[in-house]
């Protein structure tokens, strides 16, 4: 059975202990990182904005407090330009807050609920926006808007995940090119390794296309994707820690609480990048200017700040680890195997990557990009 991504995932949802929710530091990490990439592509945009009010969407904004922090980001960007400038012209902001259907957007609305702009005390004596904030649910690799109607995209790691797993590997004739792996490991086949490539490139060029098309003329999109240092598709941290969790399926299938065959027919609709593969990528479509593009790295466990090569907690950092994969992966896992495995194989998957950390301290590579629409 394939993966049905449109169907089947979302992050967990609520405010238990596993889910996004209270697992989404490493999310809020890459947006700090961000920070100056979407400081610089609202000022230029409100120097050449002609309308009374500006369209944001956050393109997979998940339904935790990382949503809120992104929309307040923007308000105080927004109103450090608008004062700066000495313009004393109200502007609305329109923030569309995108996900796929599945997604927990009841909780979301909730907290949006009690949401107020905590930056006001920053601002004394400026002119505040007005801000009015909307769920859009559907698939980002799909029209979402009318023509010309954004003036900025967010998107804060959310774009490695693939609109489906590769056709190939879907088993229909009972036989599994990536036998006994998720994703990509050292031995997963070339030809499947290239299926991956091409469901990336097919992606993310459908999706650049479409947002060229609801963007205003001159709008900006500022993206965040989980990619890799090496130009080596068998190298990279979202191989490892994929890769981890394919052999924790393993053990449960030599235990016999997973059927081989259920493993085989299961992969996971992911693509980490290179710099050079997503730079090839917009030169191809050729319809975006590039403004900026870095690749920075933040440790796996979100609750380790330190910058040395030493984990001092292997065990503590398993379980965060774990949790955040947990919090992302879960409900995919659960509709191909079932919720019964839960239990066992995060277990599993802790100590897996624990021992991991004690070998290596890893970090997650991510490419922050800045884009403007070509006129």
């Amino acid at each position: 059975m394939n993966v049905n991504v449109e169907h089947d995932f979302h992050m967990v949802g609520g405010e238990g202990e596993i889910s996004y929710a209270k697992n989404s530091r490493v999310q809020a990490k890459a947006m700090i990182e961000a920070k100056f990439v979407l400081d610089k592509a609202i000022r230029e945009l409100y120097a050449t904005l002609l309308a009374n009010i500006m369209v944001v969407a956050d393109l997979g904004c998940s339904s935790g407090q990382n949503t809120l922090h992104f929309v307040s980001e923007v308000i105080n960007i927004f109103t450090k330009h608008q004062n700066n400038l000495g313009q004393s012209d109200t502007v609305d902001l329109q923030f569309f807050l995108n996900d796929l259907p599945g997604n927990d957007f009841n909780h979301l609305f909730r907290i949006l609920n009690t949401f107020t702009f905590k930056g006001a005390s920053n601002h004394k004596g400026d002119i505040l926006p007005a801000y009015h904030i909307y769920g859009a649910p559907g698939s980002y690799y799909t029209r979402l808007f009318p023509p010309q109607a954004v003036h900025l995209f967010h998107s804060s790691l959310s774009l490695h995940w693939r609109s489906q797993v590769p056709e190939q590997l879907n088993g229909k004739q009972k036989s599994y090119l990536n036998e006994e792996n998720i994703y990509i490991t050292k031995t997963t086949p070339l030809h499947v390794v290239k299926l991956f490539q091409e469901q990336f490139i097919k992606d993310v060029s459908l999706f650049l296309k479409l947002r060229h098309e609801e963007l205003v003329d001159g709008g900006r999109m500022v993206l965040t994707i989980y990619g890799r240092k090496s130009e080596d598709p068998y190298s990279g941290d979202v191989n490892d820690i994929f890769g981890l969790l394919g052999k924790s399926l393993q053990s449960l299938v030599a235990e016999g609480l997973v059927e081989k065959e259920k493993l085989d027919s299961f992969n996971l609709p992911v693509y980490g990048p290179s710099v050079g593969e997503l730079e090839e990528i917009v030169n191809r479509v050729n319809l975006f200017d590039m403004d900026h593009m870095h690749l920075f790295e933040c440790n796996w466990d979100p609750y380790d700040d330190s910058q040395g090569d030493i984990v001092h907690d292997s065990a503590l950092s398993g379980i965060n680890v774990a949790n955040c994969v947990r919090a992302v992966t879960e409900p995919l896992i659960a509709s191909h195997f079932g919720e019964g495995i839960l239990s066992a194989l995060f277990t599993d998957y802790a100590h897996r990557v624990a021992s991991h950390l004690e070998k290596e301290k890893t970090k997650f590579a991510w490419i922050v990009i800045s884009l403007k629409k070509r006129c």
